[in-house]
């Protein structure tokens, strides 16, 4: 950047010192007045640092232009997805040609038939800078569709009802919920789930009749412990609804036969503490995928449906120490199984007679393989998706009987550059502080060079046993047509090595997470790969957690740092019990009111940490509705590293003033967004020369 840029002057934030006091230690927090949303100095900070990111990166608007039209050069736009049979309809989802959303549609028996059109998502945003459809649940007789949109972005949904055979939506509306809903076998009582107004915990189930109004609607389960949250579904099999209750440890569900709406709901197995189990029915039997008796890593189990309760549990695939047991999918005659072994996805094919059991071949290191959508227990194919580092996205269609594999559909690439033989991926593995050997994934366009000089953006996410698989990115070849390199580091706190990965990088174990990201990044660097010079990390919301820990740790490893709705404010966060997640996040952070995991998360929490120090060039992002991380965690943030930073490095904060936690909702529009983000990157880079 160059010196007139630089002396543009940043916004401050006013001081306003608030102390903060628990188990006798004393926190000033300087910033704690931004939480205010409604507060016009709140809305007028924020907005200054829009003007000021804009201004800063005023430079690169063309190149930004450049970048989104070439990521969405890439973008079929007139796309549609692989068909998939659900009771006699065809179901579709397509994007028209210039537009934003989806549209649903449906055929009735053959792919043939006259196009159903269920939603325009294109017709139903009109009017809102936010719009999301977040599900759809089709009635039994295939007459009415549930469906429920979000046009706030905070992740509370309002149900409508629509009849499909006439066109007309309802009026009734039922307002705050998780938006997913479901029928029973009557095709007039739906059930769905509530959340807290002020929490956001979802914790009621409740049951709507058609055409009753909302507020007669009854409420069928309440989970009072705040550390749960509740769902609701309905088996594969159509037989039963089921009523699940889950927090990060433990899990318990409880099922009702769909032909009896108004019965009561019996507990399958009451929850204990450390046990998680999730289940599947099929014919007279659940299947129970549970980590009881010490299975780490998972095991696959069977009870009659008439008798639920853990005594009564046989195994069918026993624990293996080396082996996560991710899912399953059954069918008539054989049952799929995923897993996952030494960090790879692997589909097992079992049939149920004994006398198959088999691998579905997967040869390369830096893939990812998935189970599809499979609604029907009769078929005799099974769908799963497939793609990798250098592979762009398929669904395929395996058969069981001939043994033979059909590539339904393969993601198009356009724009006529892109060829999957001129990109390398491979997996390294870096030795940890602690001897331990964590994975890297790598993509690189061939030829980038390999001496130190490339630019390198190491990505990783590392919390609550959520793994981040190697996958596809068209938009990711901006970065390595330019020579980047991209690395995903799979580091502890995610489940890619198994569940004992996550379980020595969460609670008193956290630090292994940000110690495995810079061990990371140092071993990129002593084997040639980047240097301090050229490496970049991104991260975003607990990975943006990851992102303000290692710059607190070791700034001078990184020449810039991305960290998108960063939850970085993390013991002023879990201290309060009126934010959303927080009492639910006590099993992954642990519960700061006791004083020990108070001085354990005190240690690595970002915002508490900053110092007068060099920090590298920073980009943060974040949106004022979002109801994972509150926009005020990174606003604070960015005010305390403006105070105390001792650099002339950049520090931008970017805030979408109409969106959550997951960014600009239109197909396109969140493309702006990731434009920003690479301008600045290659920009950083252009600046610094080699």
């Amino acid at each position: 950047m160059t010196e007139g840029k630089v002396l543009i002057t940043p916004p401050k934030a006013t001081i306003k010192p608030k102390q903060l006091v628990k188990h006798g230690d004393v926190r000033v927090d300087n910033y704690y007045w931004l939480n205010e949303r409604e507060n016009p100095e709140v809305l007028a900070y924020l907005n200054a640092e829009n003007e000021y990111t804009k201004a800063i990166m005023a430079h690169t608007e063309e190149f930004q232009q450049e970048l989104f039209e070439e990521m969405k050069g890439r973008i079929k736009e007139d796309d549609t997805t692989v068909p998939y049979k659900l009771n006699g309809y065809w179901y579709i989802t397509r994007y028209e040609k210039g537009k934003d959303y989806p549209v649903y549609a449906r055929k009735k028996d053959t792919l043939d038939a006259v196009e159903e059109i269920l939603f325009d998502c294109n017709e139903m945003a009109k009017g809102h800078s936010f719009f999301n459809l977040g599900s759809i649940s089709i009635s039994p007789d295939n007459s009415m569709a549930s469906f429920s949109i979000d046009t706030v972005g905070r992740r509370q949904y309002t149900i409508q009802i629509k009849n499909l055979m006439t066109g007309e939506i309802y009026p009734d509306k039922i307002e705050n919920t998780t938006s997913s809903s479901t029928w029973a076998s009557d095709n007039k009582t739906l059930f769905y789930c509530v959340k807290d107004e002020v929490t956001l915990r979802s914790n009621k189930i409740m049951k709507h009749k058609l055409h009753n109004h909302a507020k007669t609607d009854e409420e069928v389960f309440y989970e009072a412990d705040d550390t749960f949250n509740t769902f609701v579904y309905k088996t594969k099999s159509r037989k039963y609804i089921v009523i699940g209750s889950s927090s990060t440890l433990s899990s318990e569900y409880r099922i009702l036969n769909a032909d009896n709406p108004d019965g009561e709901f019996k507990v399958f197995q009451e929850r204990q503490s450390d046990l998680e189990y999730s289940i599947a029915h099929y014919n007279d039997y659940f299947y129970i995928i549970a980590n009881n008796e010490g299975a780490t890593n998972f095991k696959l189990l069977k009870t009659p449906e008439g008798a639920t309760t853990i005594e009564n549990w046989e195994d069918v695939i026993p624990h293996r120490e080396n082996v996560l047991l991710e899912d399953i999918e059954i069918f008539k005659d054989y049952l799929v199984v995923n897993e996952r072994e030494n960090g790879l996805n692997n589909l097992r094919i079992m049939s149920w007679n004994g006398k198959e059991d088999y691998y579905l071949p997967f040869e390369s290191e830096t893939y990812t393989t998935y189970i599809g959508n499979n609604p029907d227990f009769d078929s005799d194919v099974l769908r799963y998706g497939f793609n990798g580092l250098t592979a762009p996205s398929a669904v395929i269609d395996y058969n069981f009987i001939t043994k033979t594999k059909q590539i339904k559909k393969e993601q198009e690439v356009l724009g006529g550059t892109f060829k999957k033989e001129n990109y390398e991926s491979k997996r390294v593995w870096a030795t940890a502080r602690d001897g331990v050997k964590i994975p890297i994934s790598l993509v690189y366009k061939k030829g980038t060079k390999l001496d130190g000089t490339s630019p390198l953006l190491q990505y990783a996410y590392g919390s609550y046993g959520h793994t981040i698989d190697p996958s596809f990115s068209s938009v990711r070849l901006s970065l390595l047509d330019r020579g980047f390199i991209y690395a995903i580091a799979h580091i502890r706190g995610g489940e890619y090595l198994g569940r004992n990965w996550y379980e020595t990088g969460k609670l008193q174990t956290k630090l292994n997470t940000f110690y495995d990201f810079i061990d990371c990044s140092k071993y990129l660097i002593q084997q040639n790969y980047t240097s301090e010079k050229h490496l970049y990390a991104y991260g975003g919301s607990a990975g943006g957690l990851l992102m303000g820990a290692v710059m607190n740790m070791n700034p001078e490893l990184y020449h810039g740092v991305i960290a998108a709705v960063p939850f970085v404010d993390v013991v002023t966060t879990m201290l309060d019990e009126t934010i959303p997640l927080t009492t639910g996040e006590y099993d992954e952070w642990g519960n700061p009111n006791e004083k020990a995991y108070y001085d354990y998360m005190k240690l690595y929490s970002p915002y508490d940490n900053v110092e007068e120090k060099y920090y590298p060039n920073v980009l943060v992002t974040t949106g004022l509705h979002d109801s994972q991380v509150q926009y005020w965690e990174p606003a604070k943030w960015v005010a305390k590293l403006r105070e105390l930073k001792k650099d002339n490095n950049i520090l931008l904060l970017q805030t979408d003033m109409d969106a959550g936690h997951g960014g600009a909702s239109g197909r396109f529009e969140s493309l702006k967004e990731v434009a920003l983000e690479y301008a600045f990157l290659l920009d950083l880079e252009a600046s610094y020369g080699q």
